[in-house]
């Protein structure tokens, strides 16, 4: 475990030495901001209408603004991403630093694991970010606690299913950009598999809606915890790093 933390600590070291980690936390943090911002003034003129209503509805903090602030949130991801994993084995084979990497007393296990660590490390620190403006609401608002924490672990096991893929694309090519191109498409393509759902059968559309990413974060949002979304994420992200182990394997060999 202390070789994979060592891996862990370098990548996110090398991330924090270049542009990548306050390029994806600072426009993040921008980008979101934008968006609570102009829900919250959205919330607070619907919540004055319904108090001047006298017996209008009630409003609810976590359904209409948190849950569509993070819902917004969650497009930046398919930019922002891509430019996290992109260079954690693309980079590797450029600077031919790779061979070093193969060579040394560690198992690709190892290395993958702590390769995936460090860019989720990245990406944590992105969602931190958010706590500022959820602070705020706690501070002045009543907001429930639960489903906040479970959005925030559903954003981080979908977070993980792009970086899986993310390490799998980069670990195929040498170029960052084509890496980064390749993973936004798979990403994309992650993203609206659903709207394929109404155009199929009734088993079909079973099928299509339980592959869309999107959809196992719904119920995280309310407050849900559900082991099919639980045993989804966890299968997918087991499956991207597996596929990133043959690959970094067959990379081995021809070394």
């Amino acid at each position: 475990m202390s070789n994979v933390l060592a891996i862990a600590r370098k990548e996110l070291k090398g991330y924090f030495s270049s542009p990548i980690a306050y390029a994806v936390v600072g426009i993040f943090a921008l980008v979101f901001g934008f968006f609570f911002y102009t829900l919250l003034l959205y919330f607070d003129q619907n919540a004055a209408r319904s108090a001047g209503l006298g017996g209008g509805p009630s409003v609810n903090v976590n359904e209409q603004l948190l849950r569509p602030v993070f819902m917004n949130a969650m497009v930046i991801l398919l930019f922002m991403l891509p430019l996290v994993t992109m260079r954690t084995y693309s980079e590797e084979k450029r600077s031919g630093t790779i061979e070093l990497l193969l060579t040394a007393p560690l198992t690709d296990f190892q290395i993958i694991l702590g390769k995936f660590f460090g860019a989720m490390g990245l990406y944590a620190a992105a969602l931190a970010v958010t706590l500022v403006h959820v602070g705020v609401l706690f501070a002045f608002g009543n907001p429930e606690g639960w489903p906040v924490v479970t959005t925030y672990l559903g954003l981080l096991l979908m977070g993980g299913c792009f970086m899986s893929v993310g390490l799998f694309i980069s670990s195929l090519t040498k170029n960052q950009i084509v890496a980064g191109v390749l993973t936004f498409g798979v990403f994309l393509m992650l993203w609206v598999i659903n709207w394929l759902a109404s155009f199929t059968g009734p088993t079909m559309q079973q099928v299509v809606n339980y592959l869309s990413i999107t959809d196992h974060l719904e119920d995280f949002t309310r407050g849900v915890i559900d082991t099919k979304h639980l045993v989804y994420y966890v299968s997918f992200i087991t499956f991207g790093l597996f596929l990133t182990a043959r690959s970094v394997d067959t990379e081995r060999w021809k070394g």
